[in-house]
């Protein structure tokens, strides 16, 4: 409600733009030269402004100077019997509902009073329990400034000591710089030399685990060949003799005189026209062995080529190692410049003054400590001097009201209906005796009331909307922060007053946020201005060292030797074996046509048929027998001999696939070999001067981050100012919230108060006639009705008795 009034009182925003005017002139030219134009603009700007309170400021001024006097003027007009002095009260025939509804309405008036003179007495209870509370505060905000200052000099340490970090990561890469550094031009080499070498292991078109079997089985696959051919040659020849005995005794068999016989004569026709087909069909004698190639072959596999491709392989694997070697001393160079910034480093605490300011710091808060302590006992007697002053004006209310209570109480108490004014009783007539007491002082308190309402009023009101609501809203640190506010020539005054240099931009509200946000002092105050930590702490300056050191780093790679003339006339020769010089064509011919013309075991059964067509008989079993004979030659004889054929074709296609494969690939794997080995040998410069720099900007980088890491923390982690905008924050709870709104609610609550009084007096006047005993009385005689000189009352003394 107090903030509602206010808000009816001041709708006006903060005038912000008057406030600066007002503050850049301090009201000097206003005093001084009142009579200009622009002087009494300004003036009139803040009438207008102030308007709400100048007339409430008025009409309690007005309230301050009149009560007195009406007050004066109404005792010395009751005194004169006017004013409601006469003791004669006229009968109206209204009179008890008259009498009801000022009783009712002085009821809900002096409630109305009580409540604005308890909510009065609660923020006076209030502002002495805040105000011991405040002592919590205080402390809470001092020791935050202590765990401030003791906590910094051990986080400025900690960023200094993590900087054994930093040069553990950088030695361990300049110990392992082979690994680090060889690596890497190892690996970016490996993207053009690996396929080499890989090529020269599967250049048969299997995996290079499998490229030494591969040569193997060539050699395995000649040796089918030749053994193949040799069985097939020495097979065939008995085959054929063989065939040739069984197509001679089936041909005297057939001679037999049952084939005369009509019957048998066709049987015996038809089995003397397959006889021819008795025989082989391949001839494996005019097909060239391979045993030359077979011998160029076995003395390719006496030089072991995985041999010197793994040395090749090695010797490439070993680039670590030989840049390990030969950038040993440009190694020992990088860890001396790393001592160096070490002890540049360790030396930044003593630069930066940080323990003695903080000293200085801590003890000026232990002394500020011990004199807010000392100021404490005499808060406390002011605040008691308060609380009294406001008790006392607390308690006038309070007398008023109980006067207000008690005759309210005795005259309704006390009052009866059948009595006349002048014969009421007691108790009804100390009711309105009190009634009348309160009016007295009534008149007596509440200007006293009303002009302390009005100064508090003034004070309380206007630092609610010209302090309070303002940092409320953070429009008070725009006026703050107002250009040339504090100096004419300052364009901010914090900088000015700090670093003497008001054009650096640090406002109070910046500085304000920034420690609100709980950033490093550091960032918040612009220290950088004192000691710069990027002056300092200049990564230029240590990438240039860092950059001389690697400028002698030169990596000779000319030494790897990716594949020897061993191994090259090894590949050479393996494809001048004359694999391509066998004439495939001819081995397939011969191998597509089978063993022999007729299939054997069809003959034989085709020969048991026809014997079964016979009669019994010496023909029938000798084909039989010659049946079985047949198929006893499919079994010992053809049978081994397709088993070869099959792994002469198998062979046979695999030396026709290597042949017209393995040159070209060959001369592949030679020529990236060779292009490999001239980038080692010659374009390797490129590579190295890529990866070192890489390198050595991984180093640099180290510095870098550590540095970044370093200026990151200081601006939000280390010093972190949080206690000072802690404490502008306990001023403003302590000003506002516990001062202000209690001062205020004070005002608001004894002033509603004070206000009821007027009609309180009004209605105490009135109802007091009602409760009063009067001295006279109307009395009306008992005479005819149409005497009109008869038909009002006439006033009469009420009888006098001994104990009246």
């Amino acid at each position: 409600m107090m903030h509602a009034f206010l808000y009816v009182v001041q709708p006006n925003p903060f005038p912000e733009d008057l406030v600066i005017r007002v503050a850049k002139d301090k009201f000097g030219a206003i005093q001084s030269e009142y009579q200009k134009p622009e002087n009494i603009v300004l003036t009139l700007q803040v009438i207008y402004y102030e308007l709400g309170f100048v007339v409430c400021a008025a009409l309690g001024l007005l309230f301050t100077v009149l009560l007195p006097l009406v007050g004066l003027l109404f005792c010395l007009c009751r005194c004169c019997d006017n004013c409601g002095g006469e003791m004669h009260q006229r009968q109206r025939k209204n009179a008890d509902c008259l009498r009801g509804l000022l009783t009712t309405l002085l009821l809900t008036t002096t409630f109305i009073i009580t409540a604005g003179v308890l909510c009065a007495y609660a923020a006076n209870q209030n502002l002495s329990s805040q105000l011991k509370s405040m002592r919590r505060l205080v402390k809470s905000n001092l020791k935050d400034l202590h765990t401030f200052a003791n906590q910094t000099p051990a986080q400025i340490d900690y960023l200094i000591s993590k900087y054994d970090t930093v040069k553990q990561h950088v030695l361990h890469d300049l110990e392992n710089v082979g690994v680090i550094l060889g690596g890497r031009i190892h690996e970016e080499l490996g993207k053009d030399v690996q396929p080499a070498l890989n090529g020269v292991l599967s250049m048969t078109g299997i995996k290079v685990e499998k490229a030494i079997k591969a040569m193997r089985d060539t050699k395995d696959a000649l040796e089918n060949v030749s053994l193949s051919l040799e069985t097939l040659q020495e097979g065939t020849v008995k085959l054929q003799a063989n065939l040739s005995l069984v197509r001679g005794s089936l041909s005297n068999a057939l001679n037999d005189p049952v084939c005369t016989h009509p019957q048998s004569f066709e049987i015996c026709h038809n089995i003397r026209s397959t006889l021819p087909k008795l025989e082989i069909a391949a001839n494996y004698s005019s097909l060239t062995d391979v045993t030359n190639q077979l011998d160029k072959v076995n003395e390719v596999l006496k030089t072991d080529l995985g041999q010197i491709v793994e040395k090749g392989f090695a010797s490439f694997n070993d680039t670590p190692n030989l840049v390990t070697d030969q950038t040993r001393n440009i190694v020992e160079g990088v860890k001396v410049l790393l001592d160096d910034v070490g002890s540049n480093v360790t030396t930044f605490t003593k630069l930066f003054p940080v323990h003695s300011t903080l000293t200085n710091f801590t003890k000026m808060i232990s002394h500020t400590h011990s004199q807010i302590e000392d100021i404490y006992p005499q808060v406390d007697q002011m605040d008691f001097y308060r609380w009294i002053c406001c008790i006392t004006l607390c308690c006038m209310v309070v007398l008023i009201l109980t006067f207000n209570f008690l005759g309210l109480l005795c005259g309704i108490l006390g009052f009866d209906r059948h009595a006349t004014p002048t014969t009421r009783g007691c108790v009804s007539n100390t009711g309105g005796n009190l009634l009348m007491a309160g009016v007295g002082f009534s008149f007596l308190f509440s200007w006293v009331l009303m002009g302390v309402i009005t100064a508090l009023f003034l004070a309380g009101g206007n630092l609610e909307k010209l302090v309070c609501e303002p940092f409320q809203t953070r429009q008070l640190f725009k006026v703050l922060d107002t250009p040339n506010l504090a100096n004419s020539a300052w364009k901010n005054f914090i900088p000015g007053y700090l670093y003497n240099d008001p054009e650096l931009d640090l406002t109070a509200y910046s500085l304000y946020s920034n420690c609100k946000d709980n950033r490093g002092i550091y960032s918040a105050l612009h220290l950088d201005k004192v000691f710069n930590i990027s002056a300092f702490f200049n990564t230029s300056v240590y990438s240039k060292d860092v950059s001389r050191k690697f400028e002698g780093m030169k990596v000779d790679l000319r030494g790897i030797i990716l594949l020897e003339s061993e191994g090259k006339q090894n590949l050479i020769s393996f494809t001048e074996t004359g694999i391509n010089e066998i004439d495939f064509a001819a081995y397939l011919e011969e191998v597509n046509k089978g063993v022999t013309r007729i299939d054997l075991v069809d003959f034989a059964s085709r020969l048991d048929a026809q014997a079964d067509q016979l009669s019994k008989g010496t023909l029938q079993t000798s084909l039989k027998g010659h049946a079985n004979t047949i198929r006893q030659i499919h079994i010992q004889q053809v049978i081994p001999l397709e088993k070869s054929m099959s792994t002469l074709n198998q062979s046979i296609r695999l030396l026709e696939r290597t042949s017209s494969d393995l040159p070209v690939r060959v001369r592949d794997v030679l020529a990236a070999v060779d292009a490999a080995q001239y980038l080692i040998s010659h374009n390797a410069t490129f590579v190295i001067n890529q990866e070192t720099e890489k390198y050595k900007q991984t180093i640099i980088g180290y510095f870098k981050q550590y540095i970044d890491w370093i200026r990151t923390s200081l601006a939000l982690e280390v010093a972190t100012c949080k206690p000072l905008s802690n404490i502008v924050d306990t001023a403003e709870i302590l000003g506002c919230s516990f001062l202000l709104d209690s001062m205020n609610t004070f005002w608001f609550g004894l002033g509603c108060s004070t206000l009821f009084l007027l009609p309180s007096i009004i209605l105490s006047v009135k109802l007091a006639k009602f409760y009063r005993r009067m001295d006279t009385e109307d009395v009306y005689d008992d005479i005819p009705t149409y005497d009109t000189m008869t038909r009002f009352p006439r006033a009469s003394a009420p009888p006098r008795h001994a104990d009246w």
